[in-house]
């Protein structure tokens, strides 16, 4: 199908005005000078706490989430909203026991954590790794599946889509670096919020053919009840997805903990916060920000089922409830989804030159670095342009090996999420031993990061009955063990270890203690009320 004049005409104001808002924000300010690595990569280590939060759930809810999760939601029910309920809860323990160590040891990224801590090999390593993941696994699906939903609702040609988003995602950006993200970003989350308010409004009116929205969800409810039920148990066909209490106890803590707070694409916000404080209140905004995801993405998908019960694939639901709006609105929410394949493709472009350029150019360029103040200048200039020109080369390759990638196969997807997998228990091991255990030392971390991979393979070959989420799981236990065994059978080399944690204070403040208590207060009812 294509787009009526008047849904074209929202959608082009739309990117006129993010792209010029962009701009604006992205300006030098008089006498302040051209951008240095710091205003580029960190948005000068200023952003307030409205930032912070708005840019953390844009970076995370793209195209793939949303079609994703809601066709998860036709197919499954509510019980996939455990991905958004429990990075609720997540966040919360990232603001108050990640980001005080992070921020008092003046981070700008995880693999410069990891060199402080254990040394620089793991650094090199790491920092490899996650550009390869970002480019090639992240970067490829977002503008991929991204480009899938702007044809299927558009009806734009796919290559022209594909390069188009990875074209003005680039651009957006490029001027500005995080600070052009992360200021543009509550807008972006503004009109996600609002586009998919409306669409689960208008779907549940439907439902309720005229009695309202409460009279809708309750038909829903009692028309679908097996898609209202938050812990599926063994016998449930989807059971292997969400394997029961996993969700709430297992092997999904190991996912949140090392993509909230591990993952330089999402942690990168609150490192460029003003202050702890500051931090903190946009780990707490997100928080409340995750607590309504389930309604704008999974909502949509329940109806589905029964406003398109046929469906030839479940993740048509989202498209297809998109189809039902009428004119104007549809331009609304599709510039809503639009918003979201933007922000995260622009936040990973920034998150991969920002990794290239701090931990892999400047690493191997050391004797670039001028001792003056006119050659420390020149050299910062520099480096903002070595991240700007990764940023290109970036979205390049995504755009050439996207199709090859991810779009040759139905299940490219689903092994590219299951292979990134295999390093997150090792990952999560790594971070927290490094945060919390002195004792932990270089090979140590190196093991756990060899036994994630390898077990992984092992499990999946060999008790392929174990469901992903257990898998993951019983690795990271076997993981962490072997971590702890390495580092103590091996000498301490503490004078590698420059992250300092003795002074570092835990307390939060009134007002994010309150917050925090708000949100396990909810997600304590949510699931009481849907278990």
């Amino acid at each position: 199908m294509g787009l009526a004049t008047i849904n074209i005409t929202v959608v082009v104001i739309y990117a006129i005005g993010i792209f010029g808002l962009a701009q604006w924000v992205s300006r030098e300010k008089a006498g302040a000078g051209p951008k240095n690595s710091t205003d580029y990569f960190l948005a000068s280590k200023n952003l307030p706490w409205w930032a912070i939060g708005a840019s953390l759930i844009a970076a995370n809810i793209s195209a793939e989430q949303i079609v994703g999760m809601s066709g998860s939601g036709y197919a499954i029910g509510l019980a996939i909203a455990s991905y958004e309920w429990m990075a609720a809860a997540t966040l919360l323990i990232v603001g108050k026991f990640f980001l005080p160590i992070f921020l008092r040891n003046e981070i700008y990224t995880m693999p410069q954590f990891l060199e402080r801590r254990y040394g620089p090999g793991i650094r090199t390593l790491m920092a490899v790794f996650w550009l390869v993941l970002y480019v090639f696994v992240n970067l490829t699906s977002i503008i991929w599946l991204g480009s899938v939903a702007v044809t299927k609702v558009a009806g734009v040609d796919q290559n022209v889509a594909l390069v188009g988003l990875g074209v003005f995602a680039l651009l957006y950006q490029l001027r500005g670096g995080l600070k052009a993200v992360a200021l543009t970003d509550i807008v972006q989350v503004t009109l996600l919020v609002m586009g998919g308010l409306v669409i689960a409004v208008l779907t549940l009116g439907k439902i309720g053919e005229g009695h309202g929205i409460i009279a809708g969800f309750s038909r829903l409810m009692a028309r679908a009840p097996d898609h209202f039920e938050m812990i599926l148990d063994k016998g449930n066909p989807h059971y292997m997805d969400l394997p029961g209490l996993s969700v709430l106890i297992g092997g999904l803590w190991i996912a949140n903990l090392s993509y909230w707070g591990f993952n330089q694409y999402i942690i990168q916000r609150a490192l460029a916060a003003k202050s702890i404080d500051e931090a903190q209140r946009g780990m707490l905004f997100a928080a409340f920000l995750k607590l309504i995801m389930p309604i704008i993405i999974v909502l949509p998908g329940i109806a589905a089922v029964m406003l398109a019960p046929d469906l030839a694939k479940p993740d048509e639901a989202y498209p297809t409830m998109m189809r039902m709006l009428p004119p104007g609105l549809l331009g609304l929410v599709f510039a809503a989804l639009v918003a979201a394949i933007v922000a995260s493709t622009a936040s990973k472009i920034n998150s991969i030159a920002t990794i290239f350029t701090l931990d892999v150019w400047s690493k191997f360029r050391k004797s670039d670095r001028g001792g003056s103040e006119q050659g420390g200048e020149a050299q910062e200039r520099k480096l903002v342009l070595v991240g700007r020109v990764a940023a290109a080369v970036a979205i390049v390759l995504a755009i050439l090996t996207a199709r090859p990638l991810v779009g040759s196969s139905a299940q490219a997807f689903q092994f590219i999420q299951e292979f990134t997998g295999f390093f997150t228990p090792g990952i999560t091991v790594i971070f927290l031993l490094g945060l919390f255990w002195r004792r932990a030392n270089e090979p140590g971390a190196i093991a756990a990061a060899i036994a994630s991979v390898v077990l992984s393979w092992a499990f999946k070959v060999w008790t392929p009955g174990i469901p992903f989420m257990d898998r993951m799981g019983l690795v990271f236990l076997a993981a962490l063990a072997l971590a702890i065994v390495v580092s103590l059978a091996t000498p301490a080399r503490r004078d590698r270890d420059t992250i300092s944690t003795g002074d570092v204070r835990y307390a939060t403040s009134a007002g994010f203690n309150a917050g925090a208590i708000a949100v396990v207060l909810v997600l304590c009812v949510l699931y009481a009320v849907f278990w």
